[in-house]
């Protein structure tokens, strides 16, 4: 994986993205006798994203991550909350406002072999963004700029009259990335972007993206399942679990000294790369599984499986609360370190 030493530092600045209260929800189809029903994917998240900073943000499949990532791009509708980019308030922004505010944050998506248009070369899909935002005014300016970004993402430049099915997992993220970076974003949200890649390429893919950020002091909204990967390479981690932030803070502090006890969880299920190390360090198993976003439990969402959860848990939602510097947790018993490892049944 990606040296941490690489991590560019961010910019101390005003926050690049700010999110207050968002949710997110998607109808059922069919009607049940009570009325309709309503998936809650994202529900009353908030954080900050600093210029030039990555925010790891991880979970289970199901947590609500990727919707999270579809609000932040204003892909799906938000039933609640705002979002703040660069301080102007994006919410509501739509038509050819919108479309003008989208070279200020832009996407590299999970899987490379459908998010390229199988259609259009290379330097198609590479200078479609220039033409959109009307950056190039000719063929020879969009093929220098097409270079250029290329030359970035480490690609040689006779790829240009390939098609994605040409190119390899590795080469055809390094074309989303540099699709991505071809409008001068000041955001980019990277959605599972290395978890289809072996992971030889996912190291090269990652070192590649930070050396990215240390030249243009782009920010990062880093989402995947790999707490390993996050460990590597962000400067803050926020933990989601049925579609809420369990626990934020910086990067070493949430894998070094978890609070929250999902957090605990997920830690302990990531293989340690000495021998004996998971057996030494003890593997915490949660019994049950995640909760239906139709019917989420009351109180804190985490208590049917939370191995401390006590009467209250089930009653009251715990708040995001500090727990030291700048490390929040949800949780009544954060402070607490009882949670005795388990070793699941062969």
């Amino acid at each position: 994986m990606v040296d941490p030493g690489l991590v560019p530092a961010p910019v101390e600045d005003a926050a690049l993205l700010r999110v207050e209260g968002l949710r997110v929800e998607f109808p059922l189809r069919g009607r049940a006798r009570r009325g309709p029903r309503i998936v809650r994917a994202v529900d009353d998240v908030s954080f900050e994203l600093a210029r030039g900073e990555t925010l790891g943000l991880v979970g289970e499949t199901g947590s609500g991550k990727s919707s999270l990532a579809r609000a932040i791009m204003r892909r799906v509708p938000l039933a609640r909350g705002r979002i703040f980019l660069d301080g102007t308030d994006i919410t509501r922004t739509s038509g050819r406002e919108l479309r003008r505010r989208r070279r200020d944050f832009q996407m590299v998506f999970q899987d490379p072999y459908t998010s390229l248009n199988p259609k259009m070369t290379v330097g198609e899909i590479v200078a479609e963004p220039l033409w959109v935002h009307g950056l190039v005014q000719s063929r020879a300016a969009a093929e220098r700029r097409v270079g250029e970004l290329l030359e970035m993402v480490a690609m040689p430049s006779g790829v240009t009259d390939r098609r994605p099915q040409e190119l390899s997992g590795g080469q055809r993220q390094r074309i989303g990335i540099a699709r991505a970076l071809a409008v001068d974003p000041k955001l980019v949200v990277a959605d599972e972007a290395v978890s289809a890649l072996d992971v030889s390429i996912q190291a090269q893919v990652l070192k590649l993206m930070f050396e990215i950020q240390e030249r243009l002091g782009v920010s990062y909204l880093f989402i995947t399942h790999d707490l390993a990967v996050v460990r590597s390479l962000s400067h803050r981690v926020a933990v989601m679990y049925a579609g809420q932030i369990v626990e934020v803070g910086p990067a070493d502090e949430i894998c070094g000294a978890p609070k929250h006890p999902y957090t605990r969880a997920l830690l302990s299920a990531v293989p340690s790369p000495q021998p004996n190390g998971a057996a030494a360090r003890g593997r915490i198993v949660l019994r049950g599984d995640p909760p239906s976003p139709l019917d989420p439990p009351s109180g804190c969402r985490f208590h049917p499986r939370c191995p401390i959860a006590r009467e209250e848990c089930s009653t009251a939602a715990p708040p995001l609360s500090v727990q030291s510097s700048q490390h929040l947790a949800a949780c009544w018993y954060a402070q607490e370190s009882d949670v005795t490892p388990t070793t699941p049944s062969p």
